[in-house]
This record gives C-alpha cells, structure tokens and sequence, in this order.
C-alpha cells in the first residue's frame, strides 16, 4: 500500500511538473492561443450547422468558418487597430514637440462660464486656471507617452504580430475541426462525478458564450457609434475616442459617457449649441439605448454577470493580461462563478446523503 501511495504522489509531481513546463514553452504565444480559443468558441455553431450542410467535407466546412471569422472579426479589427495607432503615434508626436495642450480646453471652459456661476467655481478650488491647466497638461502627456509607447513597440514589431496571427489561425482550425473530441478529453479528465462535469462544462460554455457575445457586441456597437457621431462633428482622433468608448462601456451606469459627455459640456460651455446638444442627444438616445436594447437579447438573465463583477473582471483582466484582458477577465469570473455554484451543489448534495443516513 505504501508503495501504491509513493507511486501515486509522485506520478502526481510529475504530472505537475512536466504540464508547467508545457504551460511556460506556451507563455509567449499566450495571446495567440487565447484568441483562437475565444474565436472558436464564438464560431462553433456556425461550423456545426456548415458540418450539417456539408457532411462529407469537415475540412471545407472549417474552412468557410475560418473565412467568415477572418471577414466579421479580424479584418475590422485590423482595420481599427492600424487606425488607433496610427492617430496615437500622430499624438506622441505632438507630445514630444511640446505641441500637444490638453489644458486648454479647460481654460476656454472658464472663459464661457457665465459670471453668476464663478462663485462656484472658486469655493470649489475650480477658478485656479494655470494649475488646473498644468495637472490636465501633465496627466494627458503622460498618458499620452505611456499608450503611445506600447502603439510604437506594436507597429515596429510586425514579425511577432504576423507570426502570432499564424499560429492564431493554425490553431482555430483545429479547434474548430477537432473541438468536441478536445472538449471530451477534457471532461473526462476531470475528477468529477459524469453529472457533475456535464453541468459544469453545459453552464460554463453557456456562460462564456452569452458573456463573450454581450460585452464585445455591445463594446463594438457603442464604440462604432461613438467614433461615427465623433467624425460627423469634425473632432479630432475619432477612432481613437470610438475605441475609448468601446472598453469604457463595460462600465455600468456610466460608460462611453465619460468620453461624450465631457465634450457634449464642453461644446455647450464655449457656445457651439448645435453640436452639443447634437452629441448630447445622440449618446442619450442612440449610444446609452444600446445597452439597454442589445444585451438583454444577447445575454439572458439567467447567464448575465452581474455588473460589478464585469466592472471588476474586465480592470483586472486589462491590468493582467493588456487587450487580452478585455475577454480574459470576464471569462476567468464566469469561471470563478461556475466553479463554486458546482461546489455548492455537491456541497447540498453531501448533506441530504449525511441527512438521509
């Protein structure tokens, strides 16, 4: 018995050992494999139902769903990335020739408030222009610098990004191919009772999927919009702002509000009527109804992450893992969450055994 026990414990060791190591030779492809991960899963359906159509082809039928999600997803993508790039390397430039000031515009803010309401600014510290100006100037050039940085090291480093996408794609396809036989050997791996690994993978997929479907298509719609009514009113670096938008709308309450709201005062403040109360009613009635519209089709009561942990989740993620962070945080809560609702239901189920005996 001792011996058994010995072996065990260190086929165990082993065990651990060897899949660490895997997991470290796989680090710096982390980013990749997670994206075709999340695009498989957001794809499988689709390649299912081709599958379908298409019985004696499985190949081919991979295929067009890698076409479709090269078409819907990457390209676009692609597209606002080199756009949002493009205009933060335009603004780091600005900021290294001293050209970029941001406190201006707080300045002409002052300047149009009218004179009744200056007693409220002064009792709230708000009339002390230059040092305002100097914190916003300092804050904005900072910023600046720092996501300007990281758009500079991405653009230069297109062998990575060219190689990452290959292996993104190469890895997709088996997934989506070989998804089910890959999903069966992880379940079957798992040391869970078989009815307890069927309710954590159903509830797991199911959560997953509706949560990928509601934060990146609600992000996507708000943020497009967002840049669309940005561009239509002339303002600078409207992808750019689109793109704010985008991951600010996984705030609850608030979200791509903090970047249209701020402008739609500040054109109203300096006089420009039209164009603020144009934004105004636009993010009021277009940009925050969407939310309200889409998600619950997308996502159903039953499997929405509450908003605080989506809040939560999705700062974590981005402090963590960068961009990747923007689906990986979500994701490892919905994780968190599936794993001990199946904790409590063994937890219930252990009891009313102790109860009946």
């Amino acid at each position: 018995m001792s011996s058994t026990i010995l072996q065990i414990r260190t086929f165990l060791i082993l065990l651990v050992a060897v899949s660490a190591a895997f997991v470290w030779l796989l680090i710096p492809f982390a980013g990749a494999i997670f994206w075709a991960i999340v695009l498989a899963i957001l794809f499988i359906p689709m390649q299912r139902w081709l599958i379908g159509v298409m019985p004696n082809w499985p190949n081919a039928a991979t295929l067009l769903t890698m076409l479709a999600a090269v078409v819907i997803v990457l390209m676009p993508v692609s597209f606002v990335a080199q756009s949002v790039i493009t205009e933060l390397i335009h603004l780091y430039q600005q900021v290294q020739d001293g050209d970029f000031r941001a406190g201006d515009a707080y300045e002409q803010l002052v300047n149009a408030v009218p004179p009744s309401m200056m007693p409220w600014f002064e009792r709230l510290g708000l009339d002390d222009v230059e040092t305002i100006k100097s914190y916003i100037s300092r804050f904005a050039s900072q910023a600046v610098r720092l996501v300007g940085n990281q758009a500079i090291n991405v653009g230069q480093n297109t062998f990575m990004f060219v190689l990452e996408l290959c292996i993104m794609l190469y890895l997709q396809f088996f997934l989506l191919r070989d998804g089910m036989k890959l999903s069966g050997l992880v379940t079957n791996a798992l040391p869970l009772a078989m009815e307890h690994k069927a309710r954590f993978m159903s509830k797991f997929a199911t959560v997953v999927r509706a949560t990928i479907k509601g934060n990146v298509v609600v992000a996507i719609c708000q943020g497009a919009l967002g840049g669309l009514i940005f561009w239509a009113l002339g303002i600078a670096s409207a992808t750019l702002w689109g793109t704010v938008m985008a991951v600010l709308s996984l705030l609850p309450a608030v979200g791509a509000g903090l970047v249209w709201g701020p402008v739609a005062v500040y054109f109203l403040a300096t006089g420009d009527i039209a164009k603020g109360a144009i934004l105004g009613a636009y993010g009021v009635l277009v940009i925050g109804l969407v939310d309200n519209v889409l998600r619950p089709v997308l996502v159903g009561k039953d499997t929405r992450l509450p908003d605080y942990m989506v809040l939560l989740s999705t700062l974590g993620g981005l402090t963590m893992f960068g961009i990747s962070g923007f689906i990986a945080g979500p994701l490892i809560a919905v994780l968190f969450l599936v794993a001990w609702d199946l904790f409590r239901v063994m937890n219930q189920e252990i009891s009313e055994t102790v109860e009946d005996r």
